[in-house]
């Protein structure tokens, strides 16, 4: 039975000595990845939101907001920086059959944490490897998608858990926390339905900042409730169903998170990439486009194919980026499916707004197998006005765990992403503390990221 104490043990059993070569690496793919896309999304409308909020509510402090000459509390940190890793949609995500969600999203929670107590470099590694294992058993076991509720429900279960590490909660004390975080902020799945709004690129950084609220509640001696997950009127009543977690003390689920290599929603990536290929290789002419029909799986249909509201009315980056329709009409017009294809102009264009409208989504249930036993497959017919048709059919992309990032492609993204605040030398060195962080810090690295 999955209870907090289970989790509690887990949290204090994991230890960095105990992780795999592979997987500190891959932990470490994890911060880069993220420092760069947050530094890219610095600027944007809801982040400089979230920041001016911050400020106000939290000013001062001993933590970090990435990228500024600021700082504030914990909590407002974990707030501020999750908002950068998360706003771009261009994170990581952990593919499971029934939930999707972004284990990037405990990282800037888990820094907070680790820079306010003054820890290690080690111990903020064993901090992100114990959120992305929690965050990816829940995920694989107690999917909430399809019961109404949002996944940064989970986020703030397992962003708890590694902000308890950081701040070196005792047994009970982390089991209070959880209990805390894990009854109070519960998030609904409206966030992602029907009109999409803005509130889609920052409710996992809500979900961090009560996560690390939550902990320092316990730390302080607040109780929480014990009898999260199995009581009466729980999380398993209420949230999830019935389920049980086999968490590994080693971390291995980083292994199964991918790295997106377009700015687009998860499910999008390889029909994204399978057109852009094939615009390149037929040299399609937009203009001579009579249809795009796309093949794929279910959940891909459910979430921006149309299965949760109309993804043909798109006129923001909330909606664009969530939408099938536009981002392969973007893609296949610019060949390219990065953030200058989020700009408003871009999104409210006649060439785009008018291919995206002859794009037909349809799930094969074949492919939704094929998902379910660890693929992302996607099938793409452009059919031009001579009825000449153009066919791409992909399994997965690059950055897919079939197919993952090695360290230079990571690096490569890290700097295309922080390349207009940062330069050559910023990002060299961001890149050599991170890559060396067991022995550099994290008072060194964020010497670098102020």
């Amino acid at each position: 039975m999955t209870t907090t104490d289970e989790l509690a043990r887990f949290v204090r059993t994991v230890d960095y000595d105990e992780f795999s070569g592979d997987t500190v690496e891959e932990l470490k793919k994890r911060v880069l990845d993220s420092l760069g896309i947050g530094i890219g999304a610095l600027g944007h409308r809801p982040v400089e939101a979230v920041y001016e909020t911050v400020r106000t509510a939290n000013p001062g402090g001993a933590c970090l907001l990435w990228g500024r000459d600021a700082w504030a509390s914990p909590v407002g940190a974990a707030m501020h920086n999750t908002a950068l890793t998360r706003y771009l949609d261009f994170m990581d995500s952990f593919l499971a059959p029934g939930e999707t969600p972004h284990p990037s999203d405990n990282i800037g929670a888990v820094i907070a944490a680790g820079e306010y107590v003054g820890a290690s470099g080690e111990d903020v590694l064993e901090g992100v490897g114990i959120a992305y294992e929690v965050q990816g058993e829940l995920a694989w076991n107690a999917p909430v998608r399809d019961r109404g509720w949002d996944h940064v429900t989970h986020t703030v279960v397992s962003a708890a858990c590694g902000v308890a590490k950081m701040l070196d909660l005792d047994h009970e004390a982390t089991r209070d926390a959880i209990g805390i975080a894990g009854t109070a902020h519960n998030a609904l799945r409206v966030t992602r339905t029907g009109g999409i709004n803005e509130w889609k690129g920052i409710a996992s950084a809500n979900a961090a900042r009560n996560a690390v609220y939550a902990c320092l509640l316990a730390a302080d001696g607040m109780e929480g409730p014990k009898n999260l997950f199995e009581g009466q009127k729980g999380w398993k009543q209420v949230i999830s169903g019935e389920f049980e977690v086999d968490l590994d003390p080693g971390c291995t689920r980083v292994h199964d998170v991918m790295t997106k290599r377009y700015v687009a929603e998860t499910y999008a990536q390889s029909a994204v990439e399978g057109i852009i290929e094939l615009a390149e290789t037929e040299d399609v002419d937009p203009a001579r486009v009579d249809s795009i029909h796309l093949d794929t799986f279910a959940g891909a249909k459910l979430i921006i194919g149309g299965g949760e509201g109309s993804r043909y009315e798109v006129t923001s980056k909330a909606q664009a980026d969530h939408s099938l329709p536009y981002m392969l009409a973007a893609a296949l017009i610019d060949r390219e499916m990065g953030n200058d294809q989020y700009d408003d102009e871009r999104i409210n264009s006649d060439d785009v707004q008018t291919l995206l409208r002859k794009v037909e989504v349809e799930e094969d249930p074949a492919f939704t197998e094929r998902f379910e036993a660890g693929e992302m497959p996607a099938c793409v017919e452009v059919t031009m006005d001579d009825g000449t048709v153009h066919r791409v059919e992909k399994a997965d992309f690059q950055g897919h765990p079939n197919n993952s990032m090695d360290w230079a492609q990571v690096e490569a993204k890290f700097h295309d992403t922080a390349a207009d605040l940062w330069g050559d030398r910023r990002r060299d060195e961001v890149v050599e503390v991170v890559r060396n962080l067991e022995d550099r810090g994290l008072a060194d690295l964020l010497d670098h990221v102020e």
